[in-house]
């Protein structure tokens, strides 16, 4: 199975960026090209840190370290499992997750939003937050390091995902404050009001599913596809959220390529679509006072 020419990082590094082309593997779990994707499943395997100096490169492994390497790379190019899975660990606003194939590999450009601290978006230091569509759970965790005096729910449908978000909430040491709850949309929240709510939910619509590459089939469909449209989840939360925020709640929902549907859906609502440096698109704003202001149209449309 070890490739029997190769022996050091630098070695197997450059092996998996030529057959990561040679095999049009598809880069989009938290990398967007062939080197980077080889060097954080290398480091990763090793347990070694992406930052460390190129010096440490030329470091040569031992057989057992070749074997493993190999069968993870042989399985990155056969199989198309996203690294992160192979790993069991992905990174998000710089801090490290568990993930596995019962949640996304975090990727959601509300990672930059987290780590301006949502400025200048927000009216205040929420004291409550939601995280609606946990998956993971690394969204709520990090909103709750960036701001620590905030309680924050992780809400999600399927109990798969909230068993990861729990093992993430205890590997971060935030029991005290960060908790779990299953329910479909808000349903589990029964008269509860946040500060912020902040989403990433399935929006993918029923055209850009089928055309996903065979990387994103190893992640959990209900977390990708919702409808025809994308927006058969984002339409039940717009029609619920006025009845969730506080009166000077803010609402930021993620809706990716699904921006075009909410827009032609909702032609009279004035969304604030948010901007990134980083990259990424498709992602609202809507304060308490506009979720109530249009509330009668969302349930018209639902």
């Amino acid at each position: 199975m070890t490739e029997s020419r190769l022996r050091t990082l630098r070695d197997y590094i450059r092996w998996a960026v030529s057959r990561f082309h040679a095999e049009g593997l598809y880069f989009g779990h938290g990398t967007d090209n062939a080197w980077d994707e080889a060097r954080q499943l290398v480091l990763g395997a090793l347990h070694l840190p992406w930052e460390m100096s190129d010096s440490y490169l030329d470091c040569r492994l031992e057989d057992d370290e070749r074997y493993d390497l190999s069968v993870l790379l042989h399985r990155r190019i056969q199989e198309r499992i996203p690294t992160a899975y192979l790993l069991g660990e992905a990174w998000f606003c710089g801090l490290l997750f568990m993930v596995d194939e019962r949640v996304l590999v975090p990727r959601s450009p509300i990672a930059e939003l987290i780590d301006a601290r949502f400025a200048p978006w927000l009216p205040h230091e929420p004291a409550r937050i939601l995280d609606l569509c946990t998956g993971s759970g690394c969204i709520g965790i990090a909103c709750a390091y960036a701001f620590p005096n905030a309680e924050v729910a992780l809400a999600d449908l399927s109990f798969d995902a909230l068993e990861v978000a729990w093992q993430n909430i205890e590997r971060h040491d935030l029991e005290d404050r960060v908790y779990t709850v299953q329910g479909d949309g808000f349903t589990g929240l029964p008269g509860q009001r946040f500060d912020l709510i902040v989403s990433n939910p399935p929006y993918v619509d029923a055209e850009d599913f089928a055309d996903m590459p065979a990387e994103y089939h190893h992640e959990p469909e209900m977390g990708l596809a919702c409808g025809s449209d994308g927006l058969d989840l984002v339409r039940r939360m717009l029609a619920e959220a006025a009845d969730h925020l506080t009166d000077t709640g803010t609402l930021i929902v993620e809706v990716g390529n699904s921006q075009v549907h909410v827009e032609a859906l909702y032609p009279e609502v004035d969304f604030t679509w948010l901007e990134f440096e980083r990259g990424g698109h498709g992602v609202f704003l809507l304060s308490a006072k506009q979720c109530q202001e249009h509330q009668s149209l969302f349930q018209s449309r639902l």
